[in-house]
């Protein structure tokens, strides 16, 4: 659970950055060393500080997933059906970020409830990611190089596999299981995999 919601904020990515952008608020002139100036800097920049913790979150939770998947693979599986998803990352940017920048573009999120009604968009949005079990369907793993295959191998069906690589029929992969029927994964040379077979042979 806690690495969905992880996952969800890190999806969030493009839309805090391009907030950030939007909203970041630093006149030519204030009172560098004036407590009253820094104050209002702060106050008149509360959305792109909230942005910009929410950016760096992204960035840990997104090392904490390279930690997590990189640990503990499987013995290699021979891909024997495969289909290529790289459209639901695009799905989810269509469907969830740019409605809620043009959301930021139409309301002032600074005045009366916009705000909070944002929020609670936010909050709604990830509890439907998390519940349905859609958060490897990420832009910003998209930008980050993952793709999405639905696969069979030998021993799975119909699986949902992340990977840096491009995956097709009869390839032999090394997979992490991440939750339910989403695994990590990374193609292995198929001449290695069969040497180390014959080699178990001849152990056992």
């Amino acid at each position: 659970m806690l690495l969905k919601i992880q996952l969800y904020v890190l999806s969030l990515w493009l839309l805090f950055l391009l907030l950030f952008v939007n909203k970041l608020n630093i006149p030519i002139y204030f009172e560098k060393y004036s407590t009253n100036g820094i104050k209002e800097l702060v106050i008149s920049n509360a959305i792109p500080i909230v942005c910009l913790i929410f950016i760096f979150s992204g960035f840990l939770f997104y090392y904490k997933f390279k930690y997590i998947i990189e640990d503990g693979v499987t013995k290699p599986e021979q891909i024997t059906e495969v289909e290529d998803h790289n459209w639901e990352h695009l799905t989810f940017l269509v469907t969830y970020v740019v409605p809620l920048l043009s959301f930021d573009l139409d309301f002032d999120l600074s005045k009366e409830r916009n705000g909070l009604m944002f929020i609670l968009i936010l909050f709604i949005i990830g509890v439907i990611y998390v519940k349905t079990n859609i958060y490897y369907t990420n832009p910003t793993l998209a930008l980050l190089g993952y793709h999405i295959y639905k696969v069979s191998t030998q021993n799975k069906r119909h699986v949902i596999l992340i990977t840096k690589d491009s995956i097709s029929k009869e390839d032999y992969i090394e997979s992490k299981h991440i939750s339910d029927n989403v695994f990590f994964a990374s193609k292995t040379n198929q001449k290695q995999h069969i040497s180390s077979k014959r080699l178990d042979s001849l152990i056992h």
